[in-house]
């Protein structure tokens, strides 16, 4: 499987990422990561809850609106089983428990405002994923 450099989609969805992780924080105080978000649209109460959902909303509606302007949706490949998927998930959500947060809160949130254990967790992030990136690729020849 080979991994597409897409320079000019990855640098204007980082910014976007950027600017609404700036915007969310200047104007509610709040950080800006993707499973304390999802998490607390269920279980916040109800002033926390509008904010949340909204964001959950764009997340959903982005690829109905870029199906909309070209006719296309964004093409996904998923070279994995659903046991490995479900295995997966469940790996991800013990990491997101264990570190207090997800790649979005820390990595994006956390470094921006220098936070030692963001700083911890993001490093923790990318270490494992380049490791299981080379067992899978170069150990297991998947």
């Amino acid at each position: 499987m080979e991994t597409a450099f897409t320079p000019w989609q990855s640098l204007a969805g980082g910014a976007l990422i950027g600017l609404a992780a700036t915007l969310l924080m200047l104007v509610l105080g709040r950080v800006m990561g993707a499973t304390g978000i999802l998490t607390a649209a269920f279980t916040a109460a109800a002033p926390e809850r509008g904010w949340r959902l909204s964001i959950l909303a764009g997340m959903i509606s982005a690829p109905l609106m870029l199906w909309g302007l070209t006719g296309q949706l964004p093409e996904v490949q998923v070279p994995v089983s659903m046991p490995m998927l479900l295995i997966g998930g469940f790996i991800v959500g013990l990491g997101v428990t264990f570190g207090s947060g997800c790649t979005s809160g820390h990595g994006v949130c956390g470094m921006a405002r220098l936070s030692r254990r963001s700083i911890v967790a993001t490093a923790t992030f990318m270490a494992t994923t380049g490791l299981t990136v080379f067992v899978i690729r170069h150990v297991l020849g998947t």
